[in-house]
């Protein structure tokens, strides 16, 4: 019986066997063949001291929408697609309204008045001409809501032009967070 108690017979001494593989949990290697041995596999493969290892892990933004060109004629995305793509614009929600249709939010906390009307600039800078509902309300809140009418809805363009609002700056006019120690 492997980690738990056993009796001997005859005595009422008890022990308890433990395996090594239940204390050390299971590691994934195994042992190395014989082959694997007398090729000095391990010398090879694990490196000497002065080898420098590097970790490449790609940047998100060299994964980002944002790099992508705008389609000239783009074609409505359906709501499935939309959810998908919601998740490579981050901060954004998906409205759909009977009314209005199928279109991108994203709202931002400002400081004051001075710093909503920058961030309605700089966001407007951002679009570049690309079809961005972006206002300023009353008294620390700027809204943007991205829709193609001409296409009759969502489309992929009002994905790209969300990713390229995301890397407005925006720290210098958000709210200071206040620490208390």
């Amino acid at each position: 019986m492997v980690g738990g108690w056993r009796r001997q017979q005859g005595s009422q001494k008890r022990s308890l066997v433990v395996a090594m593989a239940d204390l050390l949990g299971d590691l994934g290697a195994r042992d190395p063949f014989p082959e694997e041995i007398e090729s000095n596999f391990g010398e090879k493969v694990l490196g000497n001291v002065d080898t420098l290892h590097r970790i490449l892990i790609p940047t998100l933004s060299v994964l980002s929408l944002a790099r992508l060109p705008l389609d000239p004629t783009p074609a409505p995305v359906d709501a499935a697609d939309a959810r998908r793509l919601l998740h490579k614009v981050v901060g954004w929600r998906l409205l759909d309204d009977a009314d209005q249709g199928m279109r991108l939010q994203c709202i931002w906390k400002v400081r004051d008045e001075a710093c909503g009307h920058e961030l309605v600039s700089r966001i407007n800078a951002a679009v570049d001409g690309a079809p961005a509902t972006v206002l300023f309300e009353a008294p620390n809140q700027v809204r943007a809501e991205l829709q193609t009418p001409s296409a009759g809805g969502l489309t992929v363009n009002d994905f790209i032009v969300a990713a390229r609002i995301d890397q407005v700056k925006t720290l210098d006019l958000i709210p200071k967070k206040r620490v208390w120690a």
